[in-house]
């Protein structure tokens, strides 16, 4: 997985799971992604680095401006290529997964064409 992706993963990551769980912290993380701590304390200190996420007092995380930017976008990706692979008959899991892969990858032209054509098939 090359750097930007794995930076993509871990924001869409703590996205989702300050929706449910604002007081975040490095450990809750690394469960949700079934990865070690000193791993997720390593790719938060990075984060941090890059001014894509806080760390307050309490060890609490959280997405900064640009770092939510950057989630958001990826979520988006993740949630419309996933329900379009769901249409086409692929399994819920599978449909995770490849959208996972798939979100990385494609310029923003491709996804806003994507993004068009399921808005227009959804009505």
């Amino acid at each position: 997985m090359r750097s930007y992706e794995s930076r993509e993963m871990y924001l869409e990551n703590i996205l989702i799971l300050t929706k449910t769980q604002p007081d975040l912290h490095a450990i809750d993380i690394a469960m949700h992604m079934g990865y070690t701590k000193p791993s997720i304390s390593r790719a938060m200190s990075r984060l941090k680095q890059e001014g894509l996420i806080n760390i307050d007092e309490l060890d609490h995380i959280s997405l900064t401006e640009s770092g939510r930017a950057i989630a958001e976008k990826i979520y988006e990706r993740h949630t419309i290529l996933s329900a379009m692979l769901e249409m086409l008959g692929v399994d819920k899991a599978t449909a995770d997964e490849d959208a996972c892969r798939m979100e990385h990858a494609m310029s923003d032209v491709t996804f806003e064409a994507i993004k068009r054509h399921m808005a227009q098939y959804s009505k």
